[in-house]
Protein backbone atom coordinates (compact mmCIF):
# COMPACT_ATOMS: atom_id res chain seq x y z
CA UNK A 1 0.00 0.00 0.00
CA UNK A 2 1.84 3.09 -1.23
CA UNK A 3 1.00 6.63 -0.33
CA UNK A 4 0.83 7.89 -3.93
CA UNK A 5 -2.74 9.22 -4.12
CA UNK A 6 -3.35 12.47 -6.00
CA UNK A 7 -5.53 15.16 -4.48
CA UNK A 8 -6.56 17.44 -7.34
CA UNK A 9 -3.37 18.56 -9.01
CA UNK A 10 -1.36 18.08 -5.84
CA UNK A 11 0.43 14.81 -5.18
CA UNK A 12 -0.15 13.38 -1.73
CA UNK A 13 2.82 13.78 0.65
CA UNK A 14 5.15 10.81 0.91
CA UNK A 15 6.55 9.19 4.02
CA UNK A 16 10.05 8.06 4.98
CA UNK A 17 10.52 5.65 7.87
CA UNK A 18 13.94 5.46 9.49
CA UNK A 19 15.19 2.67 11.75
CA UNK A 20 18.44 2.84 13.74
CA UNK A 21 20.15 -0.52 14.09
CA UNK A 22 23.22 -2.27 15.39
CA UNK A 23 23.33 -6.08 15.54
CA UNK A 24 19.53 -6.43 15.53
CA UNK A 25 19.10 -9.48 13.29
CA UNK A 26 16.44 -10.91 15.63
CA UNK A 27 14.27 -7.78 15.40
CA UNK A 28 14.97 -5.93 12.15
CA UNK A 29 12.87 -8.16 9.89
CA UNK A 30 9.66 -7.71 11.89
CA UNK A 31 10.26 -3.97 12.28
CA UNK A 32 10.67 -3.48 8.52
CA UNK A 33 7.69 -5.73 7.75
CA UNK A 34 5.44 -3.51 9.85
CA UNK A 35 6.21 -0.44 7.69
CA UNK A 36 6.44 -2.01 4.22
CA UNK A 37 3.61 0.30 3.17
CA UNK A 38 5.83 3.40 3.51
CA UNK A 39 7.35 5.13 0.49
CA UNK A 40 10.86 4.74 1.87
CA UNK A 41 12.41 2.61 4.60
CA UNK A 42 15.84 3.81 5.67
CA UNK A 43 17.98 1.69 7.99
CA UNK A 44 20.85 3.59 9.62
CA UNK A 45 23.28 0.88 10.65
CA UNK A 46 26.46 1.28 12.69
CA UNK A 47 28.30 -1.50 10.84
CA UNK A 48 26.48 -4.50 12.28
CA UNK A 49 28.37 -7.79 12.20
CA UNK A 50 25.43 -10.19 12.68
CA UNK A 51 23.73 -9.92 9.28
CA UNK A 52 21.40 -7.02 10.12
CA UNK A 53 22.48 -5.09 7.02
CA UNK A 54 21.93 -8.05 4.72
CA UNK A 55 18.44 -8.72 6.12
CA UNK A 56 17.47 -5.05 5.73
CA UNK A 57 18.61 -5.01 2.10
CA UNK A 58 16.79 -8.29 1.44
CA UNK A 59 13.62 -6.68 2.85
CA UNK A 60 13.91 -3.78 0.42
CA UNK A 61 15.19 -1.12 2.80
CA UNK A 62 17.81 1.46 1.86
CA UNK A 63 20.79 1.09 4.17
CA UNK A 64 23.41 3.66 5.10
CA UNK A 65 26.21 3.20 7.61
CA UNK A 66 27.04 5.77 10.26
CA UNK A 67 29.24 5.78 13.34
CA UNK A 68 27.36 5.83 16.63
CA UNK A 69 28.26 8.99 18.54
CA UNK A 70 25.12 9.08 20.67
CA UNK A 71 21.42 8.78 19.87
CA UNK A 72 20.86 12.47 19.20
CA UNK A 73 23.65 12.59 16.64
CA UNK A 74 22.64 9.45 14.78
CA UNK A 75 18.97 10.48 14.66
CA UNK A 76 19.95 13.79 13.09
CA UNK A 77 21.97 11.88 10.49
CA UNK A 78 18.93 9.70 9.76
CA UNK A 79 16.65 12.72 9.34
CA UNK A 80 19.09 14.34 6.93
CA UNK A 81 19.11 11.19 4.79
CA UNK A 82 15.32 10.79 4.58
CA UNK A 83 13.99 11.68 1.12
CA UNK A 84 10.38 12.61 1.77
CA UNK A 85 8.39 15.39 3.40
CA UNK A 86 7.08 13.35 6.34
CA UNK A 87 9.19 11.12 8.58
CA UNK A 88 8.27 8.35 10.99
CA UNK A 89 10.88 7.10 13.46
CA UNK A 90 10.71 3.41 14.37
CA UNK A 91 13.08 1.52 16.66
CA UNK A 92 14.04 -2.09 15.97
CA UNK A 93 11.98 -3.34 18.90
CA UNK A 94 8.87 -1.45 17.76
CA UNK A 95 6.09 -2.52 15.40
CA UNK A 96 3.72 -0.23 13.56
CA UNK A 97 0.19 -1.65 13.81
CA UNK A 98 -2.48 -1.41 11.11
CA UNK A 99 -4.41 1.14 13.17
CA UNK A 100 -1.36 3.35 13.67
CA UNK A 101 -0.51 2.99 9.96
CA UNK A 102 -4.00 4.16 8.99
CA UNK A 103 -3.78 7.09 11.39
CA UNK A 104 -0.38 8.14 10.04
CA UNK A 105 -1.71 8.12 6.48
CA UNK A 106 -4.81 10.07 7.49
CA UNK A 107 -2.66 12.72 9.14
CA UNK A 108 -0.20 13.29 6.32
CA UNK A 109 -2.93 13.18 3.65
CA UNK A 110 -5.04 15.76 5.43
CA UNK A 111 -4.18 19.37 6.23
CA UNK A 112 -2.65 18.65 9.65
CA UNK A 113 -2.71 21.28 12.36
CA UNK A 114 0.65 20.09 13.71
CA UNK A 115 4.07 19.45 12.25
CA UNK A 116 4.97 16.73 14.77
CA UNK A 117 3.03 14.09 16.70
CA UNK A 118 3.73 12.14 19.87
CA UNK A 119 3.17 8.43 19.26
CA UNK A 120 1.92 6.21 22.11
CA UNK A 121 3.60 2.86 22.62
CA UNK A 122 2.18 -0.32 24.15
CA UNK A 123 4.83 -2.58 25.70
CA UNK A 124 4.81 -6.38 25.87
CA UNK A 125 7.05 -7.70 28.66
CA UNK A 126 7.27 -10.94 30.65
CA UNK A 127 4.33 -12.45 28.76
CA UNK A 128 1.89 -9.59 29.29
CA UNK A 129 0.90 -6.16 28.02
CA UNK A 130 2.15 -3.67 30.59
CA UNK A 131 -0.65 -1.30 31.60
CA UNK A 132 1.17 0.89 34.15
CA UNK A 133 4.78 1.43 35.34
CA UNK A 134 5.11 4.48 33.07
CA UNK A 135 5.10 2.09 30.10
CA UNK A 136 1.61 2.82 28.78
CA UNK A 137 0.97 5.04 27.09
CA UNK A 138 4.73 5.36 26.70
CA UNK A 139 5.74 8.37 24.59
CA UNK A 140 9.37 8.13 23.47
CA UNK A 141 9.35 11.37 21.47
CA UNK A 142 7.43 12.82 18.51
CA UNK A 143 7.88 9.90 16.12
CA UNK A 144 5.84 11.34 13.25
CA UNK A 145 6.96 14.74 12.00
CA UNK A 146 7.37 16.89 8.95
CA UNK A 147 10.94 17.02 7.66
CA UNK A 148 12.57 20.25 8.79
CA UNK A 149 10.19 20.67 11.73
CA UNK A 150 12.53 19.29 14.40
CA UNK A 151 15.94 17.90 15.23
CA UNK A 152 17.66 16.43 18.29
CA UNK A 153 20.30 17.70 20.67
CA UNK A 154 23.60 15.83 20.77
CA UNK A 155 23.13 14.10 24.12
CA UNK A 156 24.46 10.52 24.05
CA UNK A 157 21.23 9.06 25.46
CA UNK A 158 17.72 10.27 26.36
CA UNK A 159 18.14 12.88 23.68
CA UNK A 160 15.75 15.83 23.60
CA UNK A 161 14.02 17.13 20.51
CA UNK A 162 14.20 20.74 19.33
CA UNK A 163 11.22 22.15 17.43
CA UNK A 164 11.62 24.66 14.61
CA UNK A 165 7.87 24.90 14.02
CA UNK A 166 5.64 27.29 15.98
CA UNK A 167 2.78 24.79 15.80
CA UNK A 168 2.00 22.68 18.88
CA UNK A 169 3.06 19.03 19.01
CA UNK A 170 0.01 16.82 18.49
CA UNK A 171 -0.83 13.35 19.77
CA UNK A 172 -1.59 10.21 17.81
CA UNK A 173 -4.32 8.03 19.31
CA UNK A 174 -3.33 4.56 18.10
CA UNK A 175 -0.37 2.92 19.81
CA UNK A 176 2.48 1.13 18.13
CA UNK A 177 3.77 -2.01 19.84
CA UNK A 178 7.12 -2.39 21.54
CA UNK A 179 8.87 -5.62 22.51
CA UNK A 180 11.74 -4.15 24.53
CA UNK A 181 13.53 -7.24 25.84
CA UNK A 182 13.89 -10.78 24.53
CA UNK A 183 15.15 -11.96 27.93
CA UNK A 184 16.63 -10.65 31.18
CA UNK A 185 20.13 -10.53 29.73
CA UNK A 186 18.97 -7.90 27.24
CA UNK A 187 17.42 -5.88 30.08
CA UNK A 188 20.70 -5.97 32.01
CA UNK A 189 22.70 -5.17 28.90
CA UNK A 190 20.56 -2.11 28.20
CA UNK A 191 20.83 -0.92 31.81
CA UNK A 192 24.61 -1.22 31.57
CA UNK A 193 24.85 0.47 28.16
CA UNK A 194 22.47 3.32 28.96
CA UNK A 195 24.01 3.98 32.38
CA UNK A 196 27.44 4.34 30.75
CA UNK A 197 26.07 6.82 28.22
CA UNK A 198 23.99 8.59 30.88
CA UNK A 199 27.00 9.01 33.17
CA UNK A 200 28.51 11.34 30.57
CA UNK A 201 25.52 13.69 31.06
CA UNK A 202 25.87 13.89 34.85
CA UNK A 203 27.80 16.80 36.33
CA UNK A 204 30.01 14.62 38.49
CA UNK A 205 31.75 17.45 40.37
CA UNK A 206 29.87 16.93 43.64
CA UNK A 207 28.16 13.57 43.02
CA UNK A 208 28.65 10.89 45.68
CA UNK A 209 27.62 7.27 46.04
CA UNK A 210 24.85 8.44 48.40
CA UNK A 211 23.47 10.45 45.46
CA UNK A 212 23.58 7.29 43.36
CA UNK A 213 21.61 5.39 46.01
CA UNK A 214 19.04 8.17 46.50
CA UNK A 215 18.41 8.63 42.78
CA UNK A 216 18.13 4.86 42.34
CA UNK A 217 15.61 4.50 45.17
CA UNK A 218 13.57 7.41 43.81
CA UNK A 219 13.50 5.81 40.33
CA UNK A 220 12.22 2.55 41.85
CA UNK A 221 9.56 4.32 43.93
CA UNK A 222 8.40 6.46 41.02
CA UNK A 223 7.82 3.48 38.70
CA UNK A 224 6.57 0.95 41.26
CA UNK A 225 4.39 3.19 43.43
CA UNK A 226 3.61 6.52 41.76
CA UNK A 227 3.22 5.03 38.28
CA UNK A 228 1.36 2.00 39.70
CA UNK A 229 3.89 -0.61 38.61
CA UNK A 230 2.69 -2.68 41.56
CA UNK A 231 -0.46 -3.38 39.51
CA UNK A 232 1.63 -4.98 36.75
CA UNK A 233 2.71 -7.89 38.95
CA UNK A 234 6.24 -9.19 38.60
CA UNK A 235 6.65 -7.31 35.34
CA UNK A 236 6.07 -4.04 37.20
CA UNK A 237 8.56 -5.02 39.90
CA UNK A 238 11.23 -5.92 37.35
CA UNK A 239 10.65 -2.65 35.45
CA UNK A 240 11.04 -0.67 38.69
CA UNK A 241 14.12 -2.67 39.66
CA UNK A 242 15.62 -2.12 36.21
CA UNK A 243 15.09 1.63 36.62
CA UNK A 244 16.78 1.46 40.03
CA UNK A 245 19.79 -0.32 38.56
CA UNK A 246 20.10 1.91 35.52
CA UNK A 247 19.81 5.09 37.59
CA UNK A 248 22.09 3.89 40.40
CA UNK A 249 24.84 2.83 38.02
CA UNK A 250 24.50 6.05 35.98
CA UNK A 251 25.43 8.12 39.02
CA UNK A 252 27.91 5.55 40.35
CA UNK A 253 29.73 5.61 37.00
CA UNK A 254 29.75 9.42 37.12
CA UNK A 255 31.51 9.16 40.51
CA UNK A 256 33.93 6.67 38.96
CA UNK A 257 34.66 9.05 36.07
CA UNK A 258 35.44 11.85 38.52
CA UNK A 259 37.73 9.61 40.56
CA UNK A 260 39.55 8.45 37.44
CA UNK A 261 40.18 12.07 36.47
CA UNK A 262 41.42 12.82 39.99
CA UNK A 263 43.70 9.78 39.95
CA UNK A 264 45.16 10.74 36.58
CA UNK A 265 45.79 14.26 37.86
CA UNK A 266 47.43 12.98 41.06
CA UNK A 267 49.56 10.49 39.12
CA UNK A 268 50.74 13.23 36.76
CA UNK A 269 51.65 15.40 39.75
CA UNK A 270 53.57 12.55 41.38
CA UNK A 271 55.42 11.78 38.16
CA UNK A 272 56.28 15.46 37.72
CA UNK A 273 57.53 15.62 41.34
CA UNK A 274 59.70 12.54 40.82
CA UNK A 275 61.16 14.07 37.64
CA UNK A 276 62.00 17.25 39.49
CA UNK A 277 63.58 15.34 42.38
CA UNK A 278 65.49 13.13 39.97
CA UNK A 279 66.94 16.14 38.19
CA UNK A 280 68.31 17.47 41.49
CA UNK A 281 70.82 14.61 41.84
Amino acid sequence: MKNEISVGDRASPKLSVYIIAYNERDKIRAAISSVKWADEILVVDSWSTDGTTEIALEMGARVIHAAFNGYGDIRNKAIAECKYSWIFSLDCDERCTKDSRDEILRIINSDPSCDAYWTPRKNFFMGRWVQHSGWFPNYRQPQLFRKGAMKYDTQPVHEKFIMFSDLPVGYMHNAIWQFPFKDFSQLLDKANRYSSLGALKVNSHNVTMWDALWHGLWAFTKHYVLKLGILDGWAGFVIALGNFEGTFYRYAKAVEIRHQKEWVSKLATLEQTEDIQGSMF
